[in-house]
């Protein structure tokens, strides 16, 4: 969450912690439009977020509803609120009721997301066309080395957290060529003269 209060060095400090085409809801007013302008990004106007004198009663939890929507609509991308104080204070108080308000202008809210999923389909395709590959290879030492570097590849990128999904996958794919692999030399073990 952004307040609209931001000075430029705080806007330009969280510009580069933000992702890769984040999500910006912005309140529709000059300040928040100065908020976005600094960010460098493309906003969402959302009416709900402009300041109101007298909030009702039911005004945090529509709040909640609005952030929420968004954040698991694009489960894989930052969400940035750009609003004035209070709502800011006030939407703080419902997303994260045990989380202080931290006094300046930029408060980073955690919302518990899931990692991203991986492509399976993707990943069996890839691993068939490594087993097939790999169970061709000569000399036969070969056959292991190229599931055994794709795997080497997937448990290093198991390490880089915006690519875990990536290392999942490749996993999966060496996985899948070791099975090809093995049904392969299985097969030319029963017909020897064929390999």
């Amino acid at each position: 969450m952004v307040s609209t209060t931001a000075s430029e060095a705080e806007l330009r400090g969280i510009r580069g912690d933000l992702g890769r085409d984040p999500v910006v809801l912005t309140a529709p007013t000059a300040e928040a439009k100065r908020v976005v302008h600094v960010l460098e990004v493309e906003p969402r106007v959302e009416m709900l977020l402009a300041q109101v004198s007298y909030p009702d009663a039911g005004r945090g939890h529509r709040l909640d509803e609005l952030v929420r929507r968004h954040a698991l609509r694009d489960r894989f991308r930052d969400l940035v609120v750009v609003t004035d104080p209070a709502t800011a204070t006030l939407l703080l108080r419902v997303l994260a009721p045990d989380q202080l308000p931290n006094g300046g202008a930029v408060t980073v809210v955690g919302l518990a997301r899931g990692s991203r999923p991986v492509a399976v389909r993707r990943a069996l395709a890839v691993g068939l066309v490594l087993g097939a590959a790999a169970g061709v290879a000569e000399p036969r030492a070969a056959i292991a080395a190229l599931p055994g570097s794709v795997a080497l590849a997937g448990l290093a990128l198991l390490l880089v957290l915006p690519w875990r999904h990536l290392g999942r996958e490749l996993l999966l794919a060496s996985a899948v060529a070791g099975a090809v692999v093995l049904a392969v030399v299985a097969g030319t073990a029963r017909f020897p003269g064929s390999w």
